[in-house]
């Protein structure tokens, strides 16, 4: 309550959110593997999706007309020429080192979802609703890791917001507005326990009035949209505070401690 306060009187957050979906299809974005949820570790993985030398991803036409039915759900300008690009970057978890997704002609843009409160209606701009394909899982036990390929390659669709959300109430009505709508058309289950829809979100702070936005954190690991919501107004007082003291907020990605109910440090960004 006293996050939302200061908000209200001297701060306004100014937060973005990253919505990952899995797509219910049978195989997997660029090859002919099963996606089927639960089976034995690494019993679902090819030369494709592990990117072996030689193999060719070919892209998943069905993935392609649930993400064109979703773009055009969420009202976007659904783009008459895309590409896919190399996100490269090392990780146990991505055996290619590479991440094949959409970076400047996504498939999509320029949309917007609608959301309801206190009976007054808020337009939250979509910047871009694009397809890419998951990861893989890592399975952390005591001093050892281990890796589950089964879901590298699952055909994942990225849904950016614009920075037009401004409390965390506001986050979860969004997420549960656009959650209802994917639901509908049966592109996904949805199901946060399964990794099937995963949130990322970006906030900041500034003072009333100030046009500058202020330094943003990533936070990740929430697993529902009441973790969002309760991550986002932690991490709020957290930058407010910061600022009453006269200290910067530092640019990172920071973890969501169920247990401990407050954001840490993960890593810093660029």
């Amino acid at each position: 309550m006293i996050g939302e306060r200061l908000i209200n009187q001297m701060y306004e957050a100014v937060i973005g959110l990253e919505v990952h979906l899995h797509l219910k299809t049978q195989t997997k974005a660029f090859c002919g593997c099963s996606t089927e949820f639960g089976n034995e570790p690494n019993s679902q993985a090819c030369p494709v999706c592990l990117g072996l030398p030689g193999s060719l991803p070919v892209l998943n036409k069905t993935a392609l007309d649930y993400a064109i039915k979703v773009a055009l759900a969420l009202n976007c300008q659904v783009q008459e020429y895309t590409k896919f690009d190399r996100k490269n970057y090392f990780y146990p978890d991505l055996p290619k080192n590479y991440q094949i997704s959409q970076y400047d002609l996504p498939l999509s843009r320029d949309g917007f979802v609608n959301i309801v409160l206190e009976n007054k209606v808020k337009r939250i701009g979509i910047r871009r609703v694009h397809l890419e394909e998951d990861a893989g899982k890592l399975i952390h036990r005591q001093d050892t890791s281990l890796v589950d390929f089964n879901r590298t390659g699952i055909p994942l669709l990225e849904i950016v917001s614009e920075p037009q959300i401004n409390s965390p109430l506001e986050a979860h009505e969004y997420l549960t507005t656009l959650k209802s709508i994917i639901e509908y058309l049966e592109v996904s289950d949805c199901d946060m326990e399964k990794g099937s829809l995963r949130c990322d979100a970006n906030v900041s702070v500034r003072k009333k009035g100030a046009k500058e936005l202020g330094t943003k954190a990533e936070l990740k690991n929430m697993n529902s949209f009441k973790a969002v919501k309760d991550a986002l107004s932690f991490e709020i007082e957290r930058q407010i505070d910061l600022l009453k003291q006269g200290e910067p907020v530092i640019q990172e990605t920071r973890l969501w401690d169920i247990k401990g109910l407050q954001t840490i440090p993960m890593r810093t960004k660029e």
